[in-house]
């Protein structure tokens, strides 16, 4: 199977960024008519737990979340880049007062004590046939799948695809795959290119479009210097390169992967007679034509072979 997507996308917003999730209680129910509040600006959770709130950018803020009977949680010196969208979903607790302040490190990575959110780091370390965010996601409630070696998941009952799933805001339409919620090659989503990620089962906004399920917003880095990281392991390895211009307008993030599941396949109980090999090459690329128009290009190129002997001598490859 062969496959390519080009994308490009434009915006043209001040200097603001959006913070935006699912609050829940102590029972991982959705937690409505939360107060959140940011300076002058403020808003409240709706019945399904979906907020969303426009803040300042580029600059120190603090985003205080409050609720009658339940702990306050303050979200202290974030600093969000101009349009970014920050997906954050608290788990608020009751009683007593409870602070809790985000450490914003020089690469922009985001830790809350006692707070719980996605995380792509965790999403990596999750042991899988196919390795990608999506071993996290079948563990959240709601979330089922049938085939271990496939990256699609059912929401509520739902059909794989009635999933929405957007990267940097350009939804992805998922072209490799040989059957519906059979094994594919990679998911789309390289998870050592993600910043953060966004799910929700249901409640989700109109933009997103008029799927039925869920909705999975990933949020790609956005490179700050030069760096290059690579690993290998027995089924395959993968790299990442990120690259920033001497003027800070152009930034570029590259990820390759490779992925041969034959070993794992042929080590069970049940033997596999194919080879399967998967070939993956992203790339992410902006422009920041002024401080408030920004050009963005994802480009996606992907190679799935599936080579099923016939006899000693011949093979059929399936592509």
């Amino acid at each position: 199977m062969f496959g390519a997507l080009l994308c490009v996308a434009f915006s043209a917003n001040g200097q603001t960024a959006t913070i935006t999730g699912v609050i829940l209680n102590e029972q991982n129910l959705p937690l409505r008519d939360v107060n959140i509040k940011e300076g002058q600006r403020g808003t409240t959770s709706d019945s399904n737990g979906f907020y969303l709130l426009e803040v300042r950018a580029d600059e120190a803020i603090t985003v205080t979340f409050s609720h009658l009977s339940h702990q306050i949680i303050e979200l202290r010196d974030l600093v969000l880049t101009t349009n970014q969208v920050f997906g954050f979903n608290p788990v608020m607790k009751a009683n007593t007062v409870q602070i809790d302040s985000v450490v914003v490190s020089a690469l922009g990575e985001r830790t809350v004590s006692g707070i719980s959110n996605l995380s792509p780091e965790v999403a990596q370390k999750i042991p899988g046939a196919n390795a990608g965010i999506e071993n996290l996601l079948k563990l959240l409630p709601g979330v089922a799948s049938n085939n271990e070696l496939s990256t699609q998941y059912g929401v509520r009952g739902g059909n794989f695809d009635e999933n929405l799933v957007y990267v940097n805001d350009i939804e992805v339409y998922r072209p490799f795959l040989l059957r519906s919620g059979q094994q594919e090659g990679f998911s789309f989503v390289n998870s050592d290119m993600v910043e953060s990620l966004y799910f929700s089962p249901g409640g989700f906004q109109a933009k997103y479009g008029d799927k039925l399920s869920s909705v999975l917003d990933i949020k790609y880095k956005t490179p700050t210097r030069f760096a290059l990281q690579a690993e290998a392991s027995l089924l395959g390895l993968s790299s990442t390169l990120e690259t920033v211009s001497d003027n800070r307008k152009l930034t570029t993030l590259t990820g390759f992967r490779y992925r041969n599941n034959s070993l794992f396949l042929n080590s069970q109980q049940t033997k596999a007679n194919f080879n399967p090999v998967f070939v993956d090459l992203q790339s992410f690329i902006t422009y920041r034509v002024t401080s408030r128009f920004q050009l963005h290009f994802l480009g996606n190129l992907g190679r799935n072979q599936y080579r099923i002997p016939r006899s000693p001598d011949r093979q059929i490859l399936v592509q």
